[in-house]
């Protein structure tokens, strides 16, 4: 009998394992797509923020034309040219970056890898559910896709490129730390975006309730709060442009939280 039981450990393990496998296969083939169409993915997409007429400073120019408000978004300046300091350089940052997107692009397979492994362990109610927690995460994603790459990231780039102390200090970014701004901030802000589906796990497993949520509300605005401020030029207008959406997540969250337990109580 313990035999068989360590039998059907070891083929979940195995199973497990190929699951893993064909997650990893799927995000390196679309990294060799994504690097084969390097200069594609670097010029219209990843380099797209250093484009004085990027749709972001345009909205952001006309929105504060409207409101009878100057603004240096209507008047955007960026040295274009970066540098590359390592004969290397290039290319480990076109891997790593066709890497890092491979994997942003690959994740809703990835979910669907995990969700097939999990799914003979749930109960029939449960396994109806789980093309819509594959297909809530999928939105999820892409909503922080669009927020980050639209919002956080062209704010970045403009208070970076436009921060200096001293006029006697010239702002000439090496391109790899650029990169890594870009796809960082992506990676990072899509999994932010996942938070009220981190909560429900958490819940589910009793490890955090809707009543710790709310007592820690001031704390996570606070936390929002500072960073904003570290990812968005110094205004307030661009903080509470970023800060509301996590805001309003960690709000659906509570709710996502406080649904769950009612859901269990009546169970």
């Amino acid at each position: 009998m313990g035999t068989e039981k360590e039998m059907s450990f070891l083929d979940h393990l195995e199973e497990l394992r190929w699951h893993l496998v064909r997650s990893t296969i799927c995000i390196m083939v679309v990294a060799i797509i994504l690097f084969i169409y390097q200069k594609t993915v670097y010029d219209d997409f990843l380099l797209a923020h250093l484009n004085p007429d990027f749709i972001t400073y345009r909205w952001f120019c006309d929105a504060f034309k409207k409101l009878g408000m100057e603004s240096d978004f209507c008047n955007i300046t960026f040295n274009a040219k970066l540098q590359s300091l390592s004969p290397t350089n290039q290319l480990m940052n076109a891997m790593w970056s066709s890497f890092i997107l491979g994997l942003i692009i690959s994740f809703p397979y990835i979910i669907w890898e995990m969700m097939k492994f999990i799914t003979p362990g749930l109960t029939e109610n449960e396994q109806k559910k789980s093309k819509g927690f594959i297909f809530v995460a999928t939105l999820l994603l892409i909503l922080g896709l669009l927020f980050s790459y639209y919002i956080i990231v062209p704010m970045s780039v403009y208070f970076f490129y436009n921060y200096q102390i001293t006029e006697t200090i010239v702002n000439n970014f090496q391109f790899d730390s650029y990169i890594t701004l870009i796809t960082n901030t992506l990676l990072g802000v899509s999994v932010v975006f996942e938070l009220p589906l981190v909560v429900y796990f958490l819940t589910k497993f009793g490890l955090i309730t809707p009543e710790f949520l709310k007592k820690y509300r001031k704390h996570a605005l606070v936390l929002v709060l500072v960073v904003s401020a570290i990812i968005t030029p110094p205004d307030v207008t661009s903080q509470v442009i970023v800060a509301i959406p996590i805001l309003v997540l960690y709000e659906v969250s509570i709710v996502v939280s406080r649904f769950l337990v009612k859901k269990q109580k009546e169970a």
